[in-house]
């Protein structure tokens, strides 16, 4: 079983690059983030095979799950806020594995109720992973992480010291989350350090592969036999006009 996850930037934006990838890779799973956008093209996906669930806002946000297998929705919304209306995660049953799509809050800047958000979000986050884990469930979570867990997931520490993905805090709660049991398949699979998902536009930085990994695959410990492998695929980020972000795939056997 494929499972790739992929910011996109604007789903409306990028739709023509999105199917091209789908119908380049065939995944059994897609996982798209930031739609930017309370419309979603559903009949564009259902018309190459694919099922779509989503949770759209309108300019911001959103995320979708588009699956060659049905999916059962178990959730549109992560638990521990009433008030919390933002579109950022979505949580499904397909082929017997909860797999659950996330758009982590950014929390830029740093030292705003932006970044309390991001920080409160992370624990939230953290409950539900325990709760899932106390269950059994065997579960898959990928997404826009928005951390920088290591220095070896950035081509420059110093160059992000100030920004709120590489705050000590977010990258605190991330581990938490390793340490809770869940498995970073990727760095799982890939120790070597310069290896990325994400490149700002500027500077060149796609092309002196001067990015950051920040889009990450966390996989329930249940499934660690069955991983055969997570990569990152740079292509799309060289297209015209391309997403920031690049998609990450898993296997699972």
């Amino acid at each position: 079983m494929i499972i790739a996850s992929w910011n996109v930037n604007s789903v409306k934006s990028r739709l023509g690059h999105v199917k091209d990838w789908l119908e380049q890779h065939h995944p059994d799973v897609l996982m798209l983030q930031e739609l930017k956008g309370s419309e979603f093209p559903v009949a564009e996906f259902t018309a190459i095979g694919y099922q779509c669930e989503f949770v759209a806002q309108k300019s911001y946000n959103g995320v979708a799950i588009l699956s060659r297998h049905p999916i059962e929705v178990v959730s549109r919304k992560l638990a521990g806020d009433a008030t919390d209306t933002q579109a950022r995660y979505l949580e499904t049953n397909i082929n017997d594995l909860r797999v659950i799509n996330i758009y982590l809050p950014n929390g830029n800047p740093v030292g705003t109720e932006k970044f309390q958000y991001k920080l409160d979000w992370m624990d939230r986050f953290k409950k539900r992973l325990a709760s899932l884990k106390k269950a059994g469930i065997p579960v898959i979570i990928g997404g826009d992480y928005n951390v920088i867990p290591e220095d070896i997931d950035c081509f420059n520490p110093k160059y992000w010291k100030n920004d709120a993905l590489f705050q000590p805090e977010p990258r605190e709660c991330y581990r938490a989350y390793l340490k809770m049991g869940y498995i970073d398949a990727f760095r799982h699979f890939n120790p070597e350090p310069g290896q990325y998902t994400f490149w700002e536009y500027f500077r060149q930085m796609f092309n002196k592969n001067q990015g950051i990994r920040i889009d990450h695959f966390l996989v329930s410990p249940l499934l660690k036999k069955r991983m055969t492998g997570c990569m990152i695929d740079k292509e799309p980020r060289a297209r015209e006009k391309p997403s920031d972000h690049t998609p990450i795939i898993l296997a699972i056997k």
